[in-house]
């Protein structure tokens, strides 16, 4: 049997990863059967648990791959933007926030419902937390945050808000008007000059 590149595992698991997560945004957690994995992702089962142990392997490997994705642009731009990043239509920019909301939607849906997803997930969510906390410490060292509220309470009130958002989309509420409401969010955490 030939040896199989580390490049061609890598780009393997990338294509189960986002074929999956089409497929966990369309049909949920339960819905997503091993056969619909499979037309999702284009491959057959054995490919897809050669490289994840089971489908509860693969939807947390999926979350936390997105939480990776979200903690990367927290860092360049902010929380902010990955929330904006969330209202972006399928297909229609590089934004991948579409897609990481279905993820997160079953990602809250099974910490509610699920005691043992919940301290799996525990376990593996705290980059985006840090990388929050870190983007926030930044902006604070160059003078653009406030100063009267500390940054662990400032990245608590932005994580609020991002379930708030994330709530607001998973009901169907019109998302079209929201960039103010983000624009207003981003303004309470900056300093302003003669406060």
């Amino acid at each position: 049997m030939p040896r199989v590149s580390s490049d061609h595992l890598q780009a393997r698991r990338r294509q189960i990863l986002d074929g999956s997560r089409a497929c966990f945004a369309r049909h949920g957690y339960e819905g997503a059967t091993v056969r619909r994995l499979e037309e999702a992702t284009g491959l057959s089962r054995g490919a897809i648990f050669h490289h994840f142990k089971d489908k509860e392997s693969l939807f947390l490997a999926l979350a936390e791959d997105d939480a990776g994705r979200m903690a990367d642009v927290v860092a360049e731009q902010g929380l902010v933007q990955v929330m904006r990043n969330l209202l972006e239509e399928p297909g229609t920019s590089e934004a991948p926030g579409a897609d990481w909301l279905g993820t997160r939607l079953e990602v809250s849906r099974r910490l509610r419902t699920d005691t043992d997803f919940r301290q799996r997930w525990a376990q593996r969510s705290e980059q985006l937390t840090t990388a929050t906390r870190e983007r926030l410490k930044w902006q604070r060292g160059a003078g653009n945050l406030r100063e009267d509220v500390d940054v662990d309470v400032l990245t608590s009130y932005l994580e609020l808000f991002l379930e708030g958002l994330v709530s607001h989309l998973a009901m169907g509420l019109p998302a079209d008007d929201l960039d103010p409401v983000l624009d207003l969010v981003e303004e309470s955490v900056r300093r302003h000059r003669g406060r």
